[in-house]
């Protein structure tokens, strides 16, 4: 079994230290640092499969290594565990392409399956990509096992979130899908987020698509369509 590195910023100690003892006996490998400048550091120096990035740390914060991630090491996997659960700071935070947001108090094992849910993503990737397997459609491919889509062959580097956004409208093309729908899919029905960070995604996702398939549903939500 191989052992992801985890690099977890967190100031707050104790919950440093618990949070991180739940994802050792899991068998990953973690490495605490307790300011943003540190972070950074460590992301220089050495390689990381999955970053836990809490947003209100001292010097950096989390968002600002949250973008120096996003430009250097856009394949590296990002959950922010923060107490800000704002609407602004979250629609921010996926604005910078984190994979995920959790508001703290946090249940250890939640963190956990959120974080083993976005790895088994990149484990699929790989075992994809070594049996050179996909789901063929015309112009854009859908690689459910992988979770990535790919435009005449053209992999669109989506986050997990976009993803599941277009695989389930793809699924039912032209079925409306209200927000709620979507973040139901996307996060779950224990998730509760505004639905301004469904918009998020949609936006980021339409700038990765090369083809005009998302619309838009006045008042309700979103539809698969191509439109030329």
């Amino acid at each position: 079994m191989q052992e992801y590195r985890i690099l977890f910023l967190e100031d707050e100690e104790m919950i440093r230290e618990v949070l991180a003892e739940y994802l050792k006996i899991a068998g990953y490998q973690v490495t605490q640092v307790g300011d943003g400048q540190t972070a950074l550091e460590t992301l220089q120096q050495e390689t990381f499969d999955f970053a836990i990035l809490d947003i209100m740390v001292p010097g950096i914060t989390g968002l600002e290594v949250l973008e120096y991630i996003s430009i250097h090491h856009p394949e590296l996997p990002v959950v922010m565990l923060t107490a800000l659960g704002d609407e602004q700071t979250q629609v921010e935070a996926f604005n910078r392409y984190a994979d995920d947001y959790i508001i703290k108090p946090v249940s250890p094992i939640i963190l956990l399956k959120r974080v083993e849910t976005i790895l088994r993503r990149g484990h699929h990737l790989a075992s994809s990509q070594e049996r050179g397997t996909s789901k063929q459609q015309t112009g854009l491919q859908i690689d459910e096992l992988a979770f990535r889509a790919l435009y005449n062959e053209r992999d669109l580097e989506l986050t997990l979130s976009e993803f599941l956004i277009l695989q389930v409208l793809l699924q039912h093309p032209k079925q409306v899908f209200s927000r709620n729908q979507l973040i139901d899919h996307v996060f779950g029905t224990d998730y509760i987020c505004s639905d301004r960070v469904i918009d998020t995604h949609v936006k980021n996702l339409r700038k990765k698509l090369p083809i005009n398939c998302i619309q838009t549903v006045i008042g309700v939500g979103y539809r698969y369509e191509v439109v030329n």
